[in-house]
């Protein structure tokens, strides 16, 4: 019988490199996310406007800059959630509401009138990263497009952080680096690929291509991470400046924190009687 394949993510993966504590609460022990800060929740509503964006210029109909500042505000109200948590205090939601405004209006303005021939948003890639498909990497690119001008194939994606990224961490950017061969594999290994990223608060984009040499040999340390996590026992949080925006503050032991299985484990314990499920479920 074939083994079910293994199916990570860059999300997946990073996390892990950022902080193997917060990895194992959201992986492993699969604690859903307390709360969501005001940062994710604005990279959430551009990213869900520019696809609505594409989708309605792939029915030939480019819609006007207030119908799409319309659908924003409207994503906005509907996701925005009680308990998203603002980390900077001088600012408020509706500044960061307004920055994606701003975002928007720029990006319509330096693309209009979307002629670059989209194939696909939000396309799905599955990639195998060893010949039995044991282990593969799942995502999601943000937008698909065939340059017909320099007969390369571009993977778009949207940045809205303010920080821009030193030329050498693009050139070792793994995860639309990634993207490149599931499309590479769709396409042809011989086809040209472009990774451009949209760094939404300086109205910059940012270029990088990669060899198939380079793709190669990402493959492989993809595959030997992955590994490495799989055989990993210990998950120690690991302090650093991303904390006070972490999903899992609260539970974390360097904030004086506890995991919510661990809380369960000290009353199991104690008195407390659970369901047999319950158990199997805690370890």
């Amino acid at each position: 019988m074939k083994k079910k394949p293994k199916i990570y993510s860059h999300s997946r993966i990073s996390t892990f490199e950022q902080c193997p504590y917060k990895f194992k609460l959201r992986y492993i022990e699969k604690i859903p996310p307390e709360t969501q800060s005001i940062e994710s929740h604005l990279g959430s509503t551009v990213h869900a406007t520019l696809e609505w964006l594409y989708k309605e210029i792939s029915k030939k109909k480019i819609p006007e800059i207030d119908e799409v500042i319309l659908f924003y505000t409207k994503y906005w109200e509907n996701t925005i959630k009680p308990e998203t948590v603002i980390v900077k205090e001088d600012l408020t939601e509706r500044d960061y509401f307004n920055k994606g405004v701003q975002f928007i209006l720029n990006y319509y303005t330096k693309n209009h009138p979307f002629d670059e021939n989209t194939l696909e948003v939000e396309k799905k890639i599955l990639l195998d990263l060893d010949p039995e498909g044991e282990y593969k990497i799942q995502g999601f690119i943000d937008r698909l497009v065939y340059n017909k001008a320099t007969n390369e194939y571009e993977i778009h994606d949207y940045k809205t952080s303010n920080s821009m990224p030193l030329k050498e961490k693009i050139e070792k950017d793994r995860q639309l680096a990634l993207y490149s061969i599931a499309v590479k594999e769709i396409f042809g290994h011989d086809k040209n690929i472009c990774l451009i990223w949209h760094y939404l608060a300086h109205n910059l984009k940012i270029y990088s291509r990669r060899t198939n040499e380079q793709l190669q040999q990402l493959k492989e340390e993809t595959l030997e991470l992955i590994k490495k996590i799989e055989e990993t026992e210990e998950f120690p949080p690991q302090k650093s400046i991303l904390c006070d925006w972490c999903e899992y503050k609260d539970f974390c032991p360097e904030f004086g924190g506890t995991s919510p299985k661990k809380e369960k484990q000290i009353k199991l314990n104690g008195e407390e009687d659970i369901s047999k499920e319950e158990l199997l479920d805690i370890w």
